[in-house]
């Protein structure tokens, strides 16, 4: 149990360091879209980090690099670009408003505090980099499985939005096209998908149900706090269709439009 506390303390320390670099950097820029590739780039390096240090099988930690570290790096380079041409996302816009001169303060602490989510969040690699199974199993063909299915859901559905809104013809509409038919949000939902690879990939190890903190926290955040709520409240304020496509479409898991 000692080895897990350091290895997350370390990792944690090493994530907030980060998001200092990256709070200095938002501060001078305005910027404060760079927390969310510190998030995603942070979670891949503590993957690499913890499946270098653990005393797991060499499969399994492979594998714990390998999961994460797609999918960080897909995500990073999906919201790389947006974050540096497309300049500060409405969700930091309308914070920065609100809290006014404390802004700075502000950003810092929520900075920090995405630091101290990654180390819950990073909890799963680490019962998998501690993991002692031998070889490819069923539980690990499983966990790659959902992984690309989850990767490409979630890469299809961000560039199925992505191209509806280069069409200048859709300002201020919204996109009915694709997975976007079937639920409001699908890019949250493979995201929430792709956090069950880690739970099945070291199912029966020790501490196990430690590996559920990814799932559980993600879907918290995603349906009640930072994702679902905030992303259709700004929507209701800007486009006149949305109010209709909430009454018709699945909010989270896809499903036939009503």
């Amino acid at each position: 149990m000692n080895s897990y506390l350091i290895l997350i303390i370390i990792g944690w320390i090493a994530t907030a360091g980060l998001m200092f670099c990256l709070w200095l950097y938002a501060k001078i820029a305005r910027n404060a879209g760079v927390v969310d590739i510190g998030w995603t780039v942070s979670l891949g390096a503590l993957a690499v980090f913890f499946a270098c240090n653990g005393a797991g099988s060499p499969e399994r930690r492979i594998l714990t690099a390998l999961l994460p570290g797609i999918w960080s790096l897909r995500l990073a380079l999906y919201l790389g670009p947006r974050v540096f041409k497309e300049g500060e996302d409405a969700r930091y816009v309308t914070l920065r408003n609100k809290w006014g001169d404390a802004a700075n303060r502000n950003f810092f602490l929520f900075f920090q505090a995405q630091a101290l989510l990654n180390a819950f969040l990073s909890i799963p690699f680490l019962i998998c980099a501690f993991d002692t199974t031998p070889g490819i199993d069923l539980r690990a063909i499983l966990a790659i499985f959902i992984l690309i299915l989850s990767v490409t859901g979630e890469g299809i559905a961000d560039r199925q939005l992505a191209a509806f809104r280069s069409d200048p013809a859709n300002k201020g509409k919204t996109c009915k096209t694709g997975l976007w038919r079937y639920s409001r949000h699908p890019n949250y939902f493979f995201e929430w998908v792709h956090w069950w690879s880690y739970p099945i990939l070291c199912f029966g190890a020790p501490f196990w149900g430690f590996s559920l903190i990814g799932p559980v926290l993600m879907l918290f955040f995603l349906v009640k706090i930072t994702g679902i709520p905030a992303t259709e409240a700004r929507a209701l304020k800007s486009r006149s269709d949305y109010a209709e496509y909430q009454r018709t479409t699945s909010a989270f898991v896809p499903w036939f439009p009503k």
